[in-house]
């Protein structure tokens, strides 16, 4: 039983310090709008990446960048309403 306990803390102290990681009220649109975000980051953090998009697209690296850097404002759209409780 103490085991069970030291797991869950730990998780808790992961989704305490990771914004990404979720927590037991993480809605799905929260989850996949962190995943975007968070793929969106790797892309633009990786040269290589960013030029092979540039090239795939017949873009320019800084047109990518922009495009990029825009979908992270809302990479899954607007939010869904939330039902009035």
């Amino acid at each position: 039983m103490g085991e069970r306990y030291n797991i869950h803390s730990q998780l808790e102290h992961l989704q305490s310090k990771y914004i990404g990681t979720g927590h037991a009220d993480t809605s799905k649109f929260e989850w996949l709008t962190n995943q975007h975000r968070d793929s969106c980051s790797s892309y633009l953090g990786h040269p290589d990446l960013l030029n092979y998009f540039a090239i795939c697209e017949n873009e320019a690296k800084a047109r990518v960048r922009f495009n990029l850097m825009e979908n992270m404002l809302q990479p899954c759209g607007p939010p869904p309403e939330k039902p009035d409780d």
